[in-house]
């Protein structure tokens, strides 16, 4: 779990933060030191799983007071309960999905209170600043068409398993590096569906061009020998989308679980 969330800001992700590129008012350092303090509580097995997110989510604020790995938490939290069973960790998976509670939910909505996301508005039903009505797998349901997050809840993390963490593997074998392949798999998650942070901070209008033009930058990536040739390119990208002022943070969690289940995958192979 943690070095998944290293590579969050060891790997270049164009429009997010990593040790080469600031942004959005925030430093890698704000997300090292993030991944220290949540992992050992998306971790604690004595916990639910809403508990781990909301004691997680607690936490980061309090140490650097900014929202750095809400999408992290919500992905990772299931992840890390699911690698404690014994049975193959997508099985293992779907067992925790579908044993969420009421309590879950109202526990993980209190995450995302403290995190304060940005655009995160009201709805109709399932809204997080309402009474808790719903199990946390149903409450994810309600909001999946317009969070890739909370899509993955209904789907046993299709877009983890089925996409990112084969492209991961292919990548990481042909170059030679874990980073440069989780570059790769940010991009393909970003071409792949309209980033949700995007689309709430600004409009499904510019997330979908955003999704647009990572297709080309994602094609290239994928066909390239040496990924290091895209170097200038990845470059102008980032510098492009943060003076825009937009950060794929959608994207980036999908990576960070991608990342996630393929190490956990390894490990109990």
């Amino acid at each position: 779990m943690l070095k998944a969330c290293r590579l969050d800001v060891i790997a270049f992700k164009p429009g997010n933060v990593s040790l080469c590129s600031p942004g959005h008012g925030m430093q890698a350092a704000d997300f090292l030191a993030s991944a220290r303090i949540a992992v050992p509580w998306l971790c604690a097995e004595q916990l639910g799983i809403g508990q781990r997110m909301e004691r997680a989510m607690v936490a980061t604020m309090a140490a650097v007071g900014c929202n750095t790995n809400l999408g992290i938490v919500v992905l990772l939290a299931p992840l890390a309960a699911a690698s404690e069973r014994r049975a193959p960790l997508r099985e293992a998976l779907a067992e925790v999905l579908a044993a969420l509670t009421v309590s879950d939910a109202a526990a993980c909505f209190a995450a995302i209170r403290a995190a304060q996301p940005a655009g995160l508005g009201t709805v109709e039903e399932g809204d997080v600043h309402a009474p808790v009505t719903h199990d946390l797998r149903a409450a994810m349901a309600l909001a999946a068409g317009r969070d890739s997050v909370a899509r993955q809840y209904g789907s046993v993390f299709n877009d983890v398993f089925e996409h990112g963490v084969p492209l991961l593997r292919e990548l990481r074998a042909r170059w030679h590096s874990l980073a440069w392949a989780t570059t790769a798999c940010y991009l393909d998650h970003l071409a792949r569906w309209p980033d949700s942070h995007v689309a709430r901070k600004h409009d499904s209008t510019r997330a979908r061009a955003l999704q647009a033009s990572a297709r080309e930058v994602a094609k290239a990536m994928k066909a390239c020998e040496n990924p290091r040739s895209l170097a200038v390119r990845l470059t102008a990208f980032d510098r492009e989308l943060k003076t825009r002022g937009i950060n794929p943070g959608t994207s980036a969690d999908l990576t960070v679980a991608s990342v996630a289940a393929l190490l956990l995958l390894e490990r109990s192979s």
